[in-house]
């Protein structure tokens, strides 16, 4: 008899993103740099999270070009749509049903503690509408359909994962084994970048001041300028310490571009004044997202395969969801397909 080739089977992993706008290079260096490299070990899902997008009651057709900027992103950052899932959240109407389901396991209270929900409500108090408040459920929907084992997350995300880990166990329990509980994904950590105007603050893509955040689509001469003017220290001395957020901030964006680390950026920048240091930190982000750019630029002329290459994603995806979505449906007693 011969010998049979057993594939090991790979852990899931689910990663999300909302296409509010062109990430910054704080997203990139942060998370997004890391996603090629999770997919190696990894059987991968990248989803565009169009549906969340929608409590804000964005423009519609800023939408939609937002959700195909932000499609072509993750094809540009060389997330091979062979390999991975790679697919628009709103493509498969299973996470709009599930969610609904989920919605009647889920506690008010739990919903009402969480963190976003209160800050945002507070941002946005002419706007709190139940699909904010509702948004966590969604976010499990996201994640229990494909039965993922991990999700990457922030800080800021923690508790809409623990949040998805109670509704899934609340279900198992009333209902019998039906979701697998997911695990925060543990990889390597990507470069913690903050503004370039205020380095106590995260960048963010929100911020209202033009210089304080780099976005992976900005011109070369854009990104160069950005930096020029980033806010430094007095001490004119390449070095990581305390008191010098500006230029702890320059070390991390430059360490993340180029691998180096703070001794060894130290040691290249002896001698050397804030004003050729800036100007290298920029070179490194420029040539680090010139090809993720370039990518960027010709998958947006080529809307034949962008469509196409969503349309599969959504396709292989679905099929998946259709099957957890199924496995609910019987399990709280409406009628599935047969």
């Amino acid at each position: 008899m011969e010998n049979e080739i057993i594939k090991e089977k790979k852990p899931v992993v689910l990663s999300a993103i909302q296409p509010t706008s062109i990430p910054t290079i704080g997203n990139y260096l942060g998370a997004l740099k890391n996603w090629k490299n999770m997919s190696e070990d990894n059987d991968c899902l990248f989803a565009v999270a169009d549906l969340h997008a929608l409590t804000v009651h964005p423009e519609p057709a800023k939408l939609r070009q937002q959700i195909y900027e932000m499609y072509a992103t993750l094809l540009a950052l060389g997330l091979d749509p062979e390999k991975n899932i790679v697919f628009i959240q709103s493509m498969v109407p299973a996470h709009a049903e599930l969610a609904w389901i989920l919605d009647c396991y889920t506690m008010f209270g739990e919903a009402q503690r969480m963190t976003q929900f209160k800050d945002k409500s507070q941002k946005h108090a002419d706007n709190v509408n139940v699909g904010l408040f509702a948004y966590p459920v969604l976010m499990a929907a996201d994640i229990l359909l494909y039965q993922a084992d991990y999700v990457p997350v922030g800080a800021d995300q923690k508790q809409h994962l623990e949040i998805a880990r109670d509704i899934a166990d609340r279900f198992n329990n009333l209902r019998g084994q039906t979701f697998k509980l997911p695990e925060p994904y543990i990889g390597k950590i990507g470069a913690k970048v903050m503004s370039l105007q205020d380095p106590t603050q995260k960048m963010s893509k929100s911020d209202t001041n033009p210089r304080a955040s780099v976005f992976l689509f900005d011109s070369p001469d854009l990104i160069m300028k950005k930096f020029k003017s980033a806010v430094t220290d007095s001490e004119a001395k390449v070095r990581y310490a305390d008191g010098k957020d500006g230029i702890n901030n320059l070390m991390s964006i430059y360490s993340g571009c180029t691998g180096l680390g703070f001794d060894e950026i130290e040691r290249e920048f002896e001698g050397k004044g804030y004003g050729d240091f800036k100007v290298r930190v920029a070179e490194a982000v420029i040539e680090e997202i010139r090809p993720v750019r370039e990518n960027f630029e010709r998958i947006m002329k080529d809307k034949a395969y962008l469509l196409e290459t969503a349309e599969q994603g959504a396709q292989r995806a679905g099929r998946i969801a259709y099957r957890t979505l199924q496995k609910a449906k019987k399990k709280v007693g409406l009628i599935v397909d047969r």
